[in-house]
């Protein structure tokens, strides 16, 4: 399995805070990768130096062999990699088609207006959008703007999605239902490093998982390896089973 994102000695301080230190991750092509730990861990800082918005102190980011540290976010988006947010921000005057065709333009492809519209229904019917497309986003339930944030991503057709907490606010059948959709957006070849709180969906939807804790690498490993790490139980996941394990805020 050849990799496709490496994260190579990354640090990052905010004033007196080291956020991320020394941090080596990678993403194989294909594969789930969960992110996990306590709040304030740095997982969310993670995503920000990965995608660009903020440039790291130390080390080397490395994207399909092509080295991307301290790129903007469009250069990255160009690149093939997108990204879902956990607080959505839909363009809400605008209906979901247009919202997801907006992701199309700006994704990998550099596709004309006509196809990025093409690729916008496409996306939207694999979400479940389809037969809301000519709907406000912000007429949108939460559940749908979800839904939305997840197709906006998904047009600009990368090879590598990252997940910010997507479930965070949905109700059990919303959630089983999300599940199915990270299923098969990975079925469709696109590869997934994902933020979760929810930790029955992690130890599910994942190949790997690793665990920060205070801005490093605690430990990494499948989710049966990292939800018996002692160290892993102590610092994040208490007594608490993985199989019963409820969302965590």
């Amino acid at each position: 399995m050849s990799t496709l994102l490496e994260v190579v000695n990354v640090s990052k301080r905010f004033g007196g805070v080291l956020a991320v230190h020394d941090l080596d991750l990678r993403v194989d092509a294909g594969e789930i990768l969960g992110l996990i730990g306590p709040n304030g861990a740095g997982k969310s800082t993670v995503f920000n130096l990965i995608n660009g918005v903020y440039p790291p102190d130390a080390g080397r980011i490395v994207f399909r062999g092509a080295d991307i540290t301290g790129k903007p976010p469009y250069r990255v988006a160009r690149s093939g990699l997108a990204r879902a947010h956990q607080i959505v921000q839909p363009l809400a005057g605008l209906t979901v088609l247009e919202n997801c065709t907006v992701g199309a333009c700006f994704g990998r492809e550099n596709l004309s207006l006509s196809a990025a519209r093409e690729a916008a229904r496409e996306v939207a019917g694999l979400v479940g959008l389809g037969g809301q497309l000519d709907l406000l986003a912000g007429q949108l339930t939460t559940a749908g703007k979800k839904r939305l944030e997840l197709a906006r991503a998904l047009s600009a057709r990368p090879h590598l999605l990252l997940l910010d907490e997507v479930l965070a606010g949905l109700n059990q059948t919303e959630i089983e239902q999300m599940i199915e959709i990270v299923r098969r957006i990975r079925e469709r070849g696109v590869s997934i490093l994902m933020i979760e709180h929810v930790m029955r969906v992690i130890m599910t939807l994942s190949d790997r998982i690793v665990v920060l804790n205070l801005g490093e690498k605690l430990t990494q490993g499948t989710p049966r390896e990292v939800a018996a790490d002692p160290e892993v139980i102590a610092a994040y996941l208490g007594d608490e089973e993985p199989d019963d394990m409820d969302e965590r805020q």
